[in-house]
This record gives structure tokens, C-alpha cells and sequence, in this order.
């Protein structure tokens, strides 16, 4: 019985002593939570990661505005010489001449025939410098002579009066097309004459008129794109005239440079007694 008695006071002692507390000093109990610590330093930068696929296409954008008019291109080569032309109508009699003195003009005869000789050389060799070295061709009363210098239309037609002429104006349609062939024989396609716009007038409305001021009347060329707005549509101090080399007449924008043709008249006199066309 004591024996008993010892062994459960000996267990009760042990459980007194593994209960309490203060025995357990020391098990792991977590402390109280501690401040912030400071941020690390920035990381190197990582290695670059493969394409993505390509997105898809975006809508097309609105075509831009139309550019302006290009520089005047390079003149081409010239072409082949064109077969020789018909013979023309003989002229009309001239008036019977007044009978001539009777003399012994023998002796004359042979020196006149000589200087006949020489004044048709001489007539041919200007001929040759006229058509051929200067270009120029020439109706019963006028020269006409392309420039082959690019220019503005106003510095196209300044041009022409310092030669002592004007741009060169196409009233007939037998001008017209010599000034086409003319075009046509030197290769090129368009260029200046002596039509320009009209200021306008107290109606608001305006149109063309020669270089000389003379209205253009009844003879006008307009191309198929340009003859509903010859006359209908107002002209303005921009809208000038170049003839094609078929023919046919174009508005064109006057800051645009272009060859040109100048008319000489042949009656005109300068100083005394020589001629005014200068063709240099």
C-alpha cells in the first residue's frame, strides 16, 4: 500500500513539474515582428526575349496631294531630215519695164553679169545663215526665231523685246502651223507664245489677248481640255498660254519654264536704216 502510494505521489510530482511552464525555456517561441530593411540595389538587365509574331496590317492612309509640275526635261535628239518639198506656184507677171536707152553697153556686159553672179551668192549665203545657222524661219513680213533657253513667261517675253521683237503671236492658222512645224523640226514638244491672260475687268470676268494687246477675235486653237474653259472661265494672272506641237493651244502655270519662239517684223527700222530683229 505504500508502496502504491509513493509511486503516484511520484507521478504526480512529475506531471506538476512538466506542466509548469518555467521549466520550458528552452523551445522555440517566435519574437516580435522586426522593422523594414532597406531595398537591395538594381538587378542587371535580363537577356532580350525572342520576337513576338508580326501585328496585323494597319489601314492604308489617304493619298497625299498631287505634287507640282516637274522641271522641263532634256531636249531630245533631233530628227531626220524630212524630204524636200514641192516646187511652189510660179508668181503673177511683173509690169512691162520702160524701154531702155539705146548704147554701146558691150563692153558693161560681161561685169554686170559678174555682180549678178556674186549678189546671188551673196543672196544665198544669207539665206544660209538665216535658216539653217540661226534657225530662224521667215513668212512674206516676218522672222521667227525659237529660243532654246528655258524661261518664265514673263522673262520669256522681256527676252524677246531686248532682241527688238515680241513673243511671236499666231493669228492665222497658216502662222499657227508654221510655228507647230517649227516645234516639231527642233525636237520639242511645247512652248511659249505671245498669248497671256487679260486682267479683269469691272464684271469680275477676264480673258486672252495677244502680246501686242489685240484680242484674240475668231482664231483660237484651244486643245479638247481647254475649249470648254477658254472663254467660259475667268483667266487669271497665273494661267498662261503654250502652243503644242500639234497644233493645238494649253493653259500652262506662267512660273513654269519653257523654250519659246519671238516674231521680228521685217518692215521695222531702228537708228538709220537698219534693221531692228535681233536674232543673237
Amino acid at each position: 500500500m505504500s508502496r502504491l502510494f509513493r509511486l503516484f505521489a511520484f507521478l504526480s510530482g512529475f506531471c506538476y513539474i512538466f506542466a509548469s511552464p518555467d521549466v520550458c525555456t528552452n523551445s522555440l517561441i517566435p519574437g516580435a515582428k522586426g522593422d523594414q530593411g532597406d531595398d537591395g540595389e538594381q538587378g542587371e538587365e535580363g537577356k532580350l526575349g525572342k520576337n513576338g509574331p508580326p501585328g496585323l496590317a494597319g489601314v492604308p492612309g489617304e493619298p497625299g496631294l498631287k505634287g507640282e509640275i516637274g522641271p522641263t526635261g532634256k531636249m531630245g535628239p533631233t530628227g531626220e531630215k524630212g524630204d524636200k518639198g514641192l516646187k511652189g506656184f510660179d508668181g503673177p507677171v511683173g509690169l512691162k519695164g520702160q524701154t531702155g536707152a539705146t548704147c554701146d553697153c558691150g563692153r558693161y556686159r560681161k561685169v554686170v553679169g559678174q555682180l549678178d553672179e556674186n549678189v546671188g551668192k551673196l543672196r544665198n549665203a544669207v539665206r544660209f545663215v538665216k535658216n539653217v545657222l540661226l534657225g530662224l524661219k521667215e513668212t512674206e513680213d516676218r522672222y521667227y526665231l525659237l529660243v532654246k533657253e528655258p524661261k518664265k513667261f514673263r522673262k520669256a517675253s522681256m527676252n524677246c523685246k531686248l532682241r527688238g521683237g515680241t513673243l511671236a503671236m499666231p493669228k492665222t492658222n497658216n502662222i499657227n502651223q508654221l510655228m507647230a512645224d517649227y516645234i516639231n523640226q527642233a525636237g520639242l514638244t511645247r512652248v511659249y507664245m505671245g498669248v497671256q491672260p487679260q486682267s479683269k475687268d469691272t464684271n469680275g470676268t477676264g480673258s486672252y489677248i495677244y502680246a501686242d494687246s489685240t484680242p484674240l477675235r475668231e482664231f483660237a486653237v484651244w486643245s479638247q481640255e481647254e475649249l470648254l474653259y477658254s472663254t467660259s472661265s475667268p483667266a487669271t494672272n497665273v494661267s498662261c498660254v503654250e502652243l503644242l506641237n500639234t497644233g493645238t493651244w494649253n493653259k500652262v502655270e506662267c512660273e513654269t519654264p519653257l523654250f519659246f519662239i519671238c516674231e521680228f517684223p521685217k518692215s521695222r527700222r531702228r537708228g538709220r536704216g537698219g534693221t531692228a530683229a535681233s536674232t543673237s
